[in-house]
């Protein structure tokens, strides 16, 4: 299978085209640090071809899910070490995706502090807090000031990364997160050079890539786009139109990869937004979202993508490729313990044999 086939990565071997999806787990505390659990669950998953983290937060207090991890201060650099090594030891490849939550951010994980977006537009519906259930708050808009220390952020995130033995990492611009919140019309209404037609809107994002990708090297650098999810209350009058925006400008970049979503979590926008990347962009395509092997095979073989993320497959099944070469049964997900703290529906699915 053309899935199971090795392929490069920037500087980087990849056994296999499986990749590792980035799933949030929360297992990281109220102190937002990586631990020895974590290191098991992600070493579980060695096997894949490259395993993408959870997203992972670039700054103190913005915080979306509670106990999701941090790379922001030393301790969580020792961390996130103890992971590195334990995939490394498997002979795994493992990227760290880079995270700022925006208006997704809620003051009750915050110390209180509004949370920021490039409009001052709030997420319809509640959130989960440690005080239960809360209306999502509006955001304030970022100041043009504000910008340069938020870059400044995501290129400090990736250099931690890099001390904390990532192969690379994943800038996250989907999902309804900051930078998507800039990059889709529907969250930005700005009338500065960041808001408007779509080479404004996409200035924070390129700006991102450009320091991410000076501080680390850019074959070291992946980016994850979700142009039709309309989770976190998102949307964009004209997705096809900005994937093709994207995949023309985005070569200059050099990426290892980039990571599309290709259809909408709730199935509410509709398109095809894989084609015009495809035809636009010149360099490695990894796709998401509701693949079976079978599927992610055609799709590799027709050279619609170069390879396939899973994501709650890898969640059940620390072994999948090899489920997938040996054509064994997939274990089934248990979304009760998605969130929930401990190794219960974490670290005790069983592998074959």
């Amino acid at each position: 299978m053309k899935l199971l086939e090795p392929m490069s990565l920037g500087e980087l071997n990849l056994a296999n085209r499986a990749i590792m999806a980035p799933l949030t787990r929360s297992r990281a505390g109220m102190e937002h640090l990586p631990n020895a659990l974590m290191a098991q669950y992600y070493a579980q998953r060695a096997s894949a071809g490259l395993i993408i983290t959870e997203c992972t937060m670039i700054l103190p207090n913005t915080s979306a899910f509670i106990a999701e991890p941090g790379i922001y201060s030393a301790e969580q650099v020792e961390g996130w070490q103890l992971v590195t090594q334990a995939v490394h030891a498997k002979g795994g490849k493992i990227f760290l995706q880079i995270w700022h939550a925006g208006r997704a951010a809620h003051p009750n994980m915050c110390n209180g502090q509004q949370p920021i977006s490039a409009s001052a537009l709030a997420i319809e519906g509640d959130t989960h807090t440690p005080q239960g259930k809360a209306d999502y708050v509006l955001p304030r808009a970022v100041s043009t000031d504000e910008i340069p220390g938020l870059v400044k952020a995501f290129a400090q995130a990736a250099r931690h990364a890099r001390q904390a033995g990532f192969d690379g990492v994943e800038v996250h611009g989907a999902n309804g997160y900051l930078i998507d919140q800039f990059l889709r019309d529907g969250s930005n209404q700005r009338t500065d050079d960041y808001g408007g037609s779509v080479e404004h809107r996409a200035r924070f994002l390129f700006e991102v890539l450009e320091a991410v990708t000076a501080e680390i090297g850019s074959e070291r650098v992946g980016l994850r786009l979700s142009l039709l999810n309309s989770y976190n209350s998102m949307i964009d009058s004209d997705p096809i139109g900005l994937a093709k925006f994207l995949g023309e400008r985005l070569n200059a970049f050099n990426l290892a990869y980039v990571h599309v979503m290709r259809s909408d979590f709730f199935g509410v926008q509709k398109g095809d937004v894989l084609t015009p990347l495809r035809e636009a962009y010149q360099g490695v395509i990894i796709s998401n979202m509701g693949y079976s092997a079978a599927e992610a095979e055609q799709a590799i073989q027709a050279g619609q993508v170069d390879a396939v993320a899973f994501g709650t497959g890898f969640l059940a099944n620390p072994d999948l490729p090899e489920r997938i070469r040996t054509g064994a049964a997939w274990n089934a997900p248990n979304p009760q313990t998605f969130y929930t703290p401990g190794a219960e529906g974490y670290t005790d699915y069983p592998s074959l044999g």
